[in-house]
């Protein structure tokens, strides 16, 4: 089969790829609902388990002038992620795990302590509660409570398209019924760490913590969430 660009078979384009995904070359070129940015033309540019683009676009500054740019965008689908709290015995529910981009930027170890969270499946993609619940026992080996959603947020909206939708939900001892750690056939080998919130807390100020979707989480909790009025007292 001739696969060479511009025969019309190519993987992720006009074939299926290795995920059974077509048509990933056109993300965004239908895009109108912002009258000053005119997407141009779409570059597909390496299509591993994510997806990288080139997009050429127009866009009209504050002063009426239009400039055309270019933009890559790394595309890994969207996540969610829960932060599981026990307001009696105040506790949280952390994961640590190896994280090879943190280790080669800097971080001592590459071992991040955060909420546990993970991508939206393709069956889940519009229901992030699902993943949520999944990644609880997949992760954490917990039956979540009623779940809180805190936020939606892009963590480098510069060059990658992600949105992680954020939880917290409330459990207790007998709710952690499984191990946790993940699942080895994905490469993953996490350690399951129950905290008291306001050691988890303090670790975002020091520097233990330093993931930006478990930094939000936290501050929520102590802010307007389920230990406010714990911190307010200690204020």
């Amino acid at each position: 089969m001739n696969t060479r660009p511009g025969t019309g078979s190519r993987p992720g384009i006009d074939l299926p790829d290795h995920r059974g995904r077509t048509g990933l070359d056109r993300a965004g070129r239908d895009l109108d609902r912002n009258p000053d940015v005119r997407v141009r033309e779409v570059e597909l540019t390496s299509q591993g388990w994510h997806v990288l683009r080139r997009t050429t676009f127009d866009h009209r500054r504050r002063d009426g002038r239009w400039t055309t740019q270019q933009r890559e965008t790394y595309d890994r689908g969207n996540g969610a992620a829960v932060l599981p709290y026990d307001t009696a015995r105040g506790t949280v529910l952390l994961t640590r795990q190896f994280r090879y981009p943190a280790y080669v930027n800097g971080h001592p170890d590459g071992m991040l302590i955060e909420a546990a969270a993970g991508l939206l499946d393709a069956d889940d993609a519009n229901d992030p509660v699902s993943a949520v619940r999944r990644e609880g026992l997949e992760e954490l080996g917990v039956e979540l409570g009623p779940l809180t959603h805190v936020l939606d947020a892009y963590m480098s909206p510069g060059s990658v398209t992600e949105r992680v939708h954020c939880y917290a939900a409330p459990y207790r001892p007998a709710d952690r019924t499984g191990r946790g750690g993940g699942l080895e056939e994905d490469g993953e080998d996490i350690e399951v760490l129950e905290l008291p919130f306001v050691q988890a807390l303090a670790m975002t100020r020091d520097g233990r913590i330093v993931d930006g979707k478990t930094v939000l989480l936290l501050q929520w909790a102590a802010l307007d969430g389920p230990f406010a009025a714990r911190t307010a007292r200690t204020a």
